[in-house]
C-alpha cells in the first residue's frame, strides 16, 4: 500500500514539473522569428531569404497554424503553440499577423533585394510586437 502511494505522489510531481519546463515562453517565440526576419534581410541568396522567412513564419503561426512548413526547420519547436496563437493581447497579435503576412508574400518573391525588404519590413512589424 505505501509503495502504491509513493509511486502515485511520484507520478503527480513528474507531470506537475514536466508542465512548468513545457510552458509558453511569448517571448522566446517573438524574438526568434525576429531574428530569422533579420536573417532573411540580410541573406546573400534568395534560397537563404526564403529558407529564413520559414523559419520566422514557423515561429509566428506554430505546427498548428496556417502557413508552417513541416519541411523547415521550427526555431521556436518547445517554446509554445506560435507567437501569434500564444500571444493574448490584440494589438501585438496584429503586428504578428503583419509580420506573417509581409513574410508570406516575401516567399513569393524571385528578386533576392525585393525578398530582403520583405524581410526588413517584418522585422519592424515584428519588433512592435514585442
Amino acid at each position: 500500500m505505501k509503495i502504491s502511494s509513493l509511486a502515485t505522489l511520484t507520478g503527480t510531481f513528474l507531470l506537475i514539473a514536466g508542465s512548468a519546463f513545457a510552458a509558453v515562453s511569448l517571448t522566446a517565440e517573438i524574438s526568434n522569428a525576429r531574428t530569422h526576419a533579420n536573417n532573411a534581410a540580410n541573406a546573400p541568396t534568395i534560397e537563404a531569404v526564403h529558407t529564413h522567412m520559414h523559419h520566422a513564419i514557423n515561429c509566428l503561426v506554430g505546427p498548428k497554424g496556417e502557413g508552417f512548413d513541416a519541411a523547415q526547420m521550427n526555431p521556436c519547436t518547445n517554446a509554445g503553440n506560435g507567437a501569434i496563437p500564444d500571444q493574448t493581447d490584440a494589438a501585438k497579435k496584429a503586428k504578428l499577423e503583419d509580420a506573417k503576412t509581409i513574410l508570406m508574400k516575401g516567399l513569393t518573391e524571385t528578386d533576392v533585394k525585393a525578398a530582403q525588404r520583405s524581410a526588413a519590413t517584418a522585422v519592424t512589424a515584428i519588433a512592435a510586437a514585442m
